[in-house]
């Protein structure tokens, strides 16, 4: 099924609500065959002209929600960053697959590790905006490895008009896959289209891609820089993944 940059609705149950700002997309293209041992069963790499990417993402979580109910205090609002890869199952849904998620709020890595095992760690994270100046760091304090992480500055630059087709691939995504109690799982997620700027990274000092079992991928400049301020986005109900 080719890709398909617009957001399906997200239909009867919605088991979270979220907003992702102050977010910056850092990707480097990699061959396929170099992320499907890290892929959930039945899921395998997503591509876009032969390659798939590996993304490295800081943002800011903000008004967090379960189903239709308000913002969780003081646990919803908090600093992440992830590391991710790009999925499609035999139904052909497409996803990210997270390796790893470092959040500022312990008990949120303790309960979404309970709930849907999704890899979160918990983190010293800081993020600093000045004006077109942006800075995040991360220090992981548990599980290990202890102190992965790093500085990410980046300077933001002019709006993209039109996403081009790697662009698009990384951003627009409507879904995750995951594994959970022995089945492969996808979860649909609806956001509006991001507003985008192209960013440059001015440091880049990181070991989260390496934690994540992508040595040697930062090695190079990466592929594509982003920046959004950030949107809305709904969770629905998972669905099994079949053969």
């Amino acid at each position: 099924m080719p890709f398909e940059p617009l957001a399906p609705p997200v239909d009867g149950l919605r088991i979270m609500r979220q907003e992702w700002n102050r977010i910056t997309f850092i990707h480097w293209a990699v061959d396929p065959d170099l992320v499907a041992p890290l892929l959930p069963a039945l899921a395998r790499p997503d591509v876009v002209d032969g390659v798939t990417y590996v993304g490295l993402i800081p943002f800011e979580m903000n008004q967090a929600s379960f189903g239709r109910g308000p913002a969780v205090p003081f646990l919803g609002d908090f600093a992440e960053t992830n590391v991710r890869l790009y999925s499609v199952d035999p139904q052909g849904r497409h996803g990210v697959v997270f390796r790893s998620l470092e959040t500022s709020r312990l008990m949120v890595a303790l309960g979404a590790r309970a709930a849907f095992a999704t890899p979160y760690m918990w983190a010293r994270m800081r993020i600093r905006h000045d004006g077109d100046e942006i800075e995040y760091s991360s220090r992981r304090r548990w599980p290990g490895p202890l102190h992965a992480g790093g500085t990410i500055r980046a300077r933001l630059g002019a709006a993209v008009q039109r996403p081009d087709p790697v662009e698009e691939f990384v951003t627009a995504r409507f879904g995750l896959h995951t594994r959970w109690l022995g089945h492969t799982l996808w979860i649909p997620n609806h956001h509006e289209p991001w507003p985008l700027r192209r960013a440059e990274l001015t440091e880049l000092d990181d070991t989260l891609v390496s934690a994540a079992g992508l040595p040697g991928v930062i090695g190079r400049a990466p592929d594509s820089v982003l920046h959004s301020d950030g949107t809305r986005t709904t969770f629905g109900r998972p669905q099994l993944v079949r053969r």
